[in-house]
Order: C-alpha cells, then structure tokens, then sequence
C-alpha cells in the first residue's frame, strides 16, 4: 500500500482508474462493469466525467428524495459537523433526540420509539430480534418477491432472487404469495378478489406453519424493487387483523416506500393501517448520510423496559446523520415536498404512464402511487409474457439492456428491474423534468415494442 496526500484528488480520470484497481462493487461481477464518473450533482440531475447531464430517474436506489445536494440540507451537516461529529450511542445528545421525536410523531398508531441503524438491512434484522424476543417465538413469515436487505438474516427474510446464493441461512422464515394483481398466483379478476383470496393464502400458510409459532409477518407496504406492487384495497387492514387474531408482530418495511415517497409519510398510512414496527432508511435523509431505524409501538417497547435489549451499533443514532434527518424533515413541511409527491403521482406519471400504455403493445401493465410507479413490459398482452424472464441475465436479457443503453444515451438514468421500468425520480423533481423523462421513456419504448410478439 502506498501513501499519498491527504488532500481529496478530484481528478475524474484518477477517480476512474482508483475505482477499477481497488474499489470492489456491489452485486457485480467485478471486470464485467464500467461505472461512470459523478462529478456533481444537484435537483434531479447529475453529471459525468465528460460533462453529460442526466435526469435521474432513479433517485439513486430510490432514496434521493429531497434531491441531490439540496442547500438547506447541506448546511444542516456542516453545521452540525462543526458542533458534534460524533458521540457513542449510551449518551444523549441533541441531533438524535430531535430526528427521534419527528420521527415518532410522524409515525402511526402508537409507535413512538425509534432504535436507530446504519441502513435498511440493519432495521430489519433488528426488528426480526425485537418480534422474537418479544412473542418468544422463531417464525418470520415474508413474501416472494420482496427484498429486505443483504446481511445475513435480511437477506433470507428477501423472497427473490438474491436470496439463492446465501443458502442456507437463517431458519425459521417462510415464504408465501402477496397480492399481485397483474400476475395473481390466486386467479383473481378484480382487485378485490386478489385481496381476499391472498388474505386466505394468508391463513392458509399459518394454519399449516402453525400461528403459535410465528413472531411476525414482515411486509414492503408497497413492494419496491420487485414491481412497485400496491396492496388491493382491505389487503394491509386484514393483515392487521390476522396478525391481533394470532398475536403476531406485524412489520412494514418502509425503507423504500416510506418518507413522501407514496405520497405519505409512511406508504401504509394509504391505508390508515398501524403496524407494530416500522422499519425506515434511505427517504429519511435522502442517503445524505448512512441512517435507518426501526420505530417501535408501546407494546413492544414495554418488553425492554426491565429486559435487556440484546443488540446495538456503534454508531446508531450518529449526531450527522440524525441533524440530515431533522433538517429534512422539516424541509420537507416548510416546502411542502409530499404535497409534490402526491401531485406528480395524481396529475403527472399516473395519466401520461396510462397514455404510454394506450400507445405501446409492449407496455402490460402500470401501477403506482407517489412518486414511486412501474412499467410493466410484455412480449404479449393476452399471454402476459414478460418481455425477459424471470431473473434473465446475459444475451436473455439483452431487449431490457437495450432499453437501459437508449436511456442513458439520451440522458436519463433509469431504474430497472427483470421486464419493468420503474418511475422513480425525487420527490422535488418539477413538472417539466418529469414530462421531459417521459418523452425519453416513451421514445425508447419502440424498442420494447420490436420484440413484441402478440396481436
């Protein structure tokens, strides 16, 4: 290892060849990818090393939802930088008591505790340790096709693919069916019927796991990576149900879904529904700084009132990433910023994805809320044969890699996942940008539609 100065060298061109030497990616194959260069960012945009301007409608992994780089949030950090950088977690100190409370009181039911995390995967896994801990019992039971995170007992609670290679893992999680009412495992034709016969399958998993011995059910209030699936309506109030019918703790997952993303403060409150724990990330703090947590209900809290809680992190509840969650969400009251989400929801991506679909035979299926909206691609409509299968990947997958390429190539950096296109940009993002990223998804779709093979 060789040393250099200390001084941050933002030469893009050292940054990329630095990248490729020592940084190791993410869920990538490391000599298979060519990461661009971001030199700034700001709003809804951000750029290259050569100076291209993208849109993003990603918001990074769907967790810029202030925008980048907003003034009032920056300042917030270097202001709290200068007073208190850090402090361990066994004492008090100002930032972290004040995102606490706002978080709290934004939060449904009775849920007014918050154990702070690092990130969404650790909310998780702590959230598994509390409904264990507080029912004495072992069973989680989650959903195919949700994700949960990527540690060790996150990622087999995860019901996609991304669970496989970390097999075997944690025991005691089973899987069962959600709603999807596009693709119904349950033959559905309306949105109600999917609602009661996934609750049924519901009853179905427990009566042969056994209720007496499941902690929890853990749900994405609105499922993310894996389709932007909305509940049918009654679906979240019967969990609630079965859940106080068995004494089961019910979970939301929000780290996607929460925080205006839904056009709520939390996804669930669509449905005037209060969970038991609510796990949170990303939309908190727009990722400004790493911060998640699990907000606790009264009940589960009370069972650590004598009794030890047997889990902590050295930097939960950290003084920089608290202060960006106090000051965001007070930006997000004073600019009205799920207002926004529920505007572009509403009278912006709802109506011009619906106009697409009407124009494009590839396009299946639309469904959103908020800002946080997917497109569904088929080679069919009547078989609904996805555009790639399932979990495609090489020359399988080439028609959505296609798509992706056109994207970019005319600055817009899209979210993508298997045979959907996900709309997903800040929260702040105006009018105009959003339509003007619709144009580009709505010129690059001929391409999905050359492959399409239905009448």
């Amino acid at each position: 290892m060789t040393m250099t100065s200390s001084a941050l060298n933002t030469n893009p061109d050292n940054a990329l060849k630095s990248d490729r030497s020592h940084v190791f990616h993410s869920w990538s194959a490391q000599s298979l990818i060519s990461p661009i260069v971001v030199t700034k960012a700001e709003g809804s945009h951000f750029w290259d090393e050569s100076g291209k301007k993208y849109l993003d409608f990603s918001s990074q992994l769907v967790n810029v939802n202030i925008g980048h780089q907003h003034p009032k949030l920056v300042a917030a950090i270097q202001e709290q930088a200068e007073r208190l950088c850090t402090i361990a977690p066994f004492h008090a100190n100002d930032a972290r008591s004040e995102a606490a409370r706002l978080i709290a009181e934004r939060a449904p039911g009775d849920l007014n505790m918050v154990f702070f995390t690092n990130g969404g995967a650790e909310a998780t896994e702590n959230a598994l340790r509390m409904a264990r801990l507080h029912t004495g019992r072992h069973k989680i039971l989650t959903t195919y096709r949700s994700y949960h995170g990527a540690t060790g007992g996150a990622i087999q609670l995860t019901g996609d693919p991304r669970r496989w290679p970390s097999e075997p893992g944690l025991p005691g999680v089973v899987k069962f069916w959600g709603p999807y009412p596009y693709r119904s495992a349950f033959h559905s034709s309306s949105d109600l019927e999917e609602s009661q016969r996934a609750l049924q399958h519901l009853r179905d998993t427990l009566m042969v796991e056994g209720p007496q011995t499941v902690a929890a059910i853990m749900l994405e209030s609105v499922v993310g990576t894996n389709g932007i699936l909305v509940p049918p309506p009654g679906y979240m109030a019967g969990v609630r149900e079965i859940c106080d019918e068995f004494g089961i703790v019910f979970i939301a997952d929000e780290v996607m879904s929460g925080f205006g993303r839904c056009g709520e403060w939390f996804a669930i409150d669509n449905w005037k529904v209060a969970p038991d724990l609510i796990c949170f990330a990303k939309g908190v703090n727009s990722g400004y700084l790493p911060l998640g947590g699990v907000i606790i209900s009264d009940r589960i809290a009370d069972t650590f009132r004598e009794r030890q809680f047997p889990g902590g992190l050295t930097y939960s509840g950290h003084p920089l990433a608290c202060a960006s969650a106090v000051a965001s969400i007070n930006i997000f009251e004073e600019e009205g910023i799920i207002e926004n989400a529920r505007h572009l929801g509403r009278d912006i991506i709802g109506p011009e994805l619906e106009k697409l679909k009407a124009k494009h035979p590839s396009v299946g299926d639309v469904r959103g809320v908020g800002v946080f909206w997917a497109i569904e691609l088929v080679k069919n409509r009547e078989t609904r044969e996805p555009l790639v299968p399932f979990n495609a990947a090489g020359p399988a997958a080439a028609p959505m890699a296609e798509l992706i390429g056109a994207c970019k190539g005319k600055g817009l950096w899209p979210f993508t996942h298997f045979n959907r296109m996900h709309v997903v940009p800040p929260l702040t993002t105006s009018d105009d940008d959003v339509r003007a990223g619709i144009v580009i998804i709505d010129e690059i779709l001929t391409l999905a539609d050359a492959h399409y093979t239905g009448k």
